[in-house]
Formats: structure tokens, sequence, C-alpha cells
């Protein structure tokens, strides 16, 4: 059994790692089957708009692409800040355990500071010892409205 507080761990870890520009550890995190989803509208990623939809390879690519520090939208850097709270754990199978979890991200740009806010599900897969993300899924407050340049770790 995984208890709350180390499901509430992991998550501040995992955002502090992104947050942070810890690409190398934040990627660490992802089991190999790992999807990362940023739903635009609906609940299929199959049929329906995706803002990110990534597997395991596409997660690789994105960290690579921040790293290298020639990324337009994030030259300079966003310097991000999120904050997790109403942590749920809401389903335990076998080795897997889907937690809720509400967000506020404060993203800040010469252009100004952008708030972003939503609901995250995660899908927490316990592995060698430890949690690894399984699947992270991001249901964006505004996601029905235009949204600015999303090029960070959300």
């Amino acid at each position: 059994m995984i208890s709350l507080e180390e499901i509430g761990q992991f998550l501040y870890r995992e955002a502090r790692l992104a947050d942070e520009g810890e690409y190398d550890a934040w990627e660490a995190l992802w089991t190999d089957d790992g999807v990362y989803w940023v739903p635009a509208d609906g609940d299929d990623p199959d049929h329906r708009m995706s803002i990110i939809y990534d597997n395991r390879s596409r997660i690789a690519l994105r960290v690579r692409q921040l790293k290298t520090g020639k990324r337009h939208a994030q030259s300079p850097p966003s310097s991000v800040r999120r904050l997790i709270s109403n942590v749920e754990l809401l389903q335990e199978a076998g080795d897997d355990v889907l937690v809720g979890a509400n967000f506020l991200a404060v993203e800040s740009r010469p252009r100004g500071s952008v708030l972003w806010a939503g609901r995250t599900e995660y899908r927490l897969r316990r592995d060698d010892g430890g949690l690894r993300l399984a699947c992270k899924t991001v249901t964006l407050v505004d996601r029905a409205c235009a949204l600015p340049t999303l090029a960070f770790l959300i």
C-alpha cells in the first residue's frame, strides 16, 4: 500500500524538478510506457484534439528540446512555480495508484505573468522500490479558450 504522504512527496518533487529545469531528473521519473497528456477537449486523445499527447519517446524529445536552450518560445526560459493541493488517492490496482490533485502554476516571462490552473490525474506505479509516473493527465481550466504558448512542462 502506498501512503498519501509518499504520494504527496512524489508529486511535490515532480513539480519542483519541472519548475527548476531539472529535466534529466524529471524525465527519470517516468516509466518506459509513460504517457503525458494535456487534452484540449474530450476524453479520447486518439479522436479528439490534444494540447500535448506524448508517449515515452516524445517525452524524451521534449526534454532534449528544452535542454538545448534554443527553443524560441523559451528564450529566455520561463520562471515557473506551481502549487499542488487537494491531493486525493482515487484508486489502487496492483502496483498502480490513480491520484488526483489541483494545481496553480505561475509562469513569468518578459511579456508578463500567466496563471495556469487545472486538475492533474497521475497514474503512479511502484517500480524498483520507488514511485514512477505511468501517466500524467493535465486538464487545464482554460482549455476551451485561446491559450498562450505552453512551452514548459505543465
